[in-house]
């Protein structure tokens, strides 16, 4: 799945995660599923070509970053971290310490944490996580609201997802942007612009509700 990448990463480290851990990713809501974490993978090891940094830890944190999803999703960057530490197999590949700085990167990905990324690994991760494309955004939101508030009608949704932009993604929101080399900061603009065009924002907002509606 990502061979095609030029870095050369351990073709047994990359077979166990294809195996054993990506899988994982299929039980997850439609925003935490196989297709974003490898988005998450691919765009963290194309960052990773921008620094002095081991190709195999980048990829590990990328494909373990949300497994905490398994066990709890308030905390699930916090169970990620104890997973990684947990899973004896990882030492076949990295040292202790490593594994640690693995572990740090995965707890340090979620844009709503109280700190900054203590490592480079960190911030690779937390920047590849971000993925600001609007529609995708604007859908997941949506997607989220279909699972976890099943009670609210159309306009709650509606204004659950503007509330949400807001105060996440508006001018002083908590999310921040750490790799100058990723693509969001073009994208973060491009999504401030249709917060503040409500039209816009309304007509994805539809095609989004109309989507998961079906």
């Amino acid at each position: 799945m990502f061979h095609n990448f030029e870095v050369n990463m351990d073709k047994s480290l990359v077979e166990y995660i294809e195996s054993v851990i990506i899988p994982m990713y299929d039980g997850f809501d439609a925003g935490h599923g196989r297709e974003h974490v490898e988005a998450v993978i691919a765009e963290a090891v194309r960052l990773a070509g921008f620094y002095d940094v081991d190709a195999d830890m980048v990829y590990a944190a990328a494909a373990y970053h949300d497994t905490g999803l398994s066990v709890d999703r308030k905390t699930h960057h916090l169970e990620s971290g104890r997973i990684i530490r947990e899973d004896k197999r990882l030492g076949e590949w990295f040292s202790a310490d490593q594994i640690e700085v693995i572990a740090q990167a995965a707890e340090d990905h979620r844009a709503s944490s109280d700190h900054d990324p203590r490592t480079i690994y960190g911030k690779i991760i937390a920047e590849a996580d971000r993925q600001i494309i609007p529609e995708s955004i604007i859908l997941r939101i949506v997607q989220y609201g279909f699972k976890h508030y099943p009670e609210l009608d159309k306009e709650g949704h509606w204004l659950r997802t503007c509330e949400h932009m807001a105060e996440k993604y508006d001018v002083g929101g908590y999310l921040k942007l750490w790799i100058p080399e990723s693509r969001n900061a073009e994208g973060l603009a491009r999504l401030r612009e249709i917060i503040h065009d409500k039209s816009r924002l309304r007509a994805m907002f539809e095609a989004a509700f109309k989507e998961c509606a079906e």
